[in-house]
């Protein structure tokens, strides 16, 4: 593959500065890379989209259903129960699960469930299943002999014999050995080890870096979100030059942006819903940060009309308002396997198309919020704070 030059292509991402626009802009099915296409093109079904890079790909489903609540933290999990849910939610077609070697037994129920896949379902389902998972190593040194063990252990967890997509996180960028990790993690893929290689939670500059040493990475997993639209800046510029696109997280902010919290006024003890989960205590700081609760409930009200407009829910819109980003591929919905289901409502959001209305409605109230790439930084910069 020739070798990148990306910085004559994007300016240095701690200088460069874009506009802070959130509407929806016309999408490239083919992206230039290094003088090489990366397609990014969706299948005739609506619900999925295939990433890719060089001859790497993945298709997934554009809802993707995220399992850092079976960590403990939401309620107990049973593991019955947990699989059994998630054969629910593959059957209604919702089948690309997100998990991670720390979310407690995610790794575990996902072997467990691909299995049940391959005895009790046809052929056609068990090739549309897709297990993401990421791998979150302590920033020591990255031998070859390191990187093999730890995904190893993934591989076996999930019982699987080459990992749908390893999506790598980094703690201390003062510290390069991110570099050395993803080579050797290119190399597992080389081997069939792994099938695409992916980043979360990597910032502008660091994913500039990445592409420049000819990783072929196919995306990057961040915080997105109609309060969070950090990645439309930077972020978003380097993906449509290059092709990597986006899988965002937080998009419903852990439950926030829902009826649930419509009209409601939490600066009064016990007036509104208990913020009972670390998702929801993540979020309101979000919240709070981008402009406080009375915008919210500005921005919830507007979602509301929307969504009443449409027979949705605010979800439904929220996600859909996400998915429309440019370079977005995918956003996230939290499961609690087992213990509350959302399988129908998150299959609305395909049938689900905002319009201008819609879009001028939601932006007349984010623009009033604040740019949270100069409050918090890019793209996983809370993380390193």
């Amino acid at each position: 593959m020739a070798t990148l030059h990306l910085h004559n292509l994007l300016p240095n991402p701690t200088s460069f500065k874009s506009p802070f626009s959130t509407r929806p802009r016309p999408r490239s099915n083919s992206v230039r890379c290094g003088g090489e296409a990366t397609q990014v093109s969706s299948s005739s079904e609506t619900n999925r989209v295939t990433v890719s890079n060089g001859n790497d790909s993945l298709d997934i489903c554009r809802v993707l259903n995220g399992m850092w609540q079976t960590s403990g933290a939401w309620g107990r999990i049973d593991r019955d129960d947990a699989v059994e849910a998630m054969l629910r939610y593959a059957d209604a077609g919702l089948s690309t699960f997100d998990m991670a070697d720390h979310y407690g037994p995610a790794e575990d129920l996902y072997g467990i469930f691909i299995n049940r896949v391959r005895q009790e379902r046809p052929p056609e389902l068990l090739e549309k299943v897709r297990g993401l998972t990421k791998w979150v190593p302590p920033p020591v040194k990255m031998t070859s002999s390191f990187v093999r063990d730890s995904i190893n252990v993934s591989r076996k967890r999930m019982d699987v014999a080459s990992l749908d997509m390893l999506q790598f996180h980094w703690w201390d960028y003062a510290n390069p050995g991110y570099l050395d990790a993803l080579k050797h993690l290119t190399d597992l893929k080389d081997e069939g080890k792994i099938k695409t290689v992916a980043l979360t939670n990597f910032d502008t500059e660091r994913l500039q870096i990445i592409l420049e040493n000819e990783i072929p990475v196919v995306s990057n997993q961040v915080q997105h979100s109609i309060v969070d639209m950090r990645p439309q800046q930077q972020m978003a510029e380097l993906c449509q030059l290059t092709g990597v696109k986006l899988i965002t997280y937080g998009t419903v902010m852990g439950g926030l942006l829902s009826e649930k919290f419509l009209d409601t006024n939490l600066s009064i003890p016990f007036a509104g819903p208990p913020l009972n989960t670390p998702s929801l205590q993540k979020y309101k700081r979000m919240v709070d940060a981008w402009g406080g609760w009375s915008l919210f409930q500005t921005l919830l009200q507007t979602l509301k009309r929307s969504a009443s407009k449409h027979g949705v829910t605010i979800p439904n819109v929220a996600v859909k308002y996400i998915l429309d980003q440019r370079g977005v591929a995918g956003s996230m919905i939290g499961v609690r396997l087992g213990l509350s289901e959302h399988i129908q409502d998150s299959n609305a959001v395909f049938s689900l198309a905002l319009d201008e209305d819609d879009i001028s409605s939601i932006e007349e109230v984010t623009k009033k919020g604040k740019n949270l790439l100069q409050v918090i930084g890019d793209c996983g910069d809370e993380y390193r704070r």
